[in-house]
């Protein structure tokens, strides 16, 4: 639990620091920055889905939910930012124009608190160990995500 309050602390903290210089960044910047933050909360999912289906290894799950917890909490909401709604500078994106609309924001915003509410359940989860637990957890998240996509994220081939 203390792992997840640290990297939310330090997440909010980031956030508030660096806020000014996501204004400062291109919109094809942004759009790169926020699909290597996803990647890399990807990666470390498939990690954890290994670990529940072969040997568990609670380092390693545990390692990998709070890598993803510390991405949830890092202000990634900053790289969602005026013309990256659209392909720009050869970044396509996969958010769909849905997501930037203002009517939606209140939606947008429940469905990035659950996912973020999801992924530091999940480190504290993974935390103590129990893999059973870690796979509700991890369900848990993974329904934060389809949730988003099927409102808000376009197929690969659209």
């Amino acid at each position: 639990m203390n792992r997840v309050l640290a990297s939310t602390a330090i997440g909010v903290l980031t956030y508030m620091l660096v806020t000014p210089a996501f204004a400062d960044l291109k919109p094809e910047d942004q759009i790169e920055f926020r699909q290597a933050g996803y990647s890399f909360m990807a990666w470390n999912m498939i990690k954890i889905k290994g670990n529940l289906q072969g040997e568990f290894n609670q380092d390693q799950v545990a390692n990998a939910a709070n890598v993803i917890a510390a991405i949830a909490n890092s202000g990634m909401s900053a790289l969602f930012g005026p013309g990256t709604d659209q392909a720009v500078g050869g970044h396509k994106t996969l958010a769909k124009p849905e997501l930037f609309k203002p009517e939606n924001g209140e939606e947008v915003v429940r469905l990035a608190r659950e996912f973020v509410d999801a992924a530091e359940n999940l480190a504290e989860v993974a935390a103590e160990g129990d893999k059973d637990a870690v796979q509700t957890a991890f369900g848990d998240l993974g329904k934060t995500c389809k949730n988003c996509h099927e409102k808000f994220r376009a197929n690969d081939d659209d």
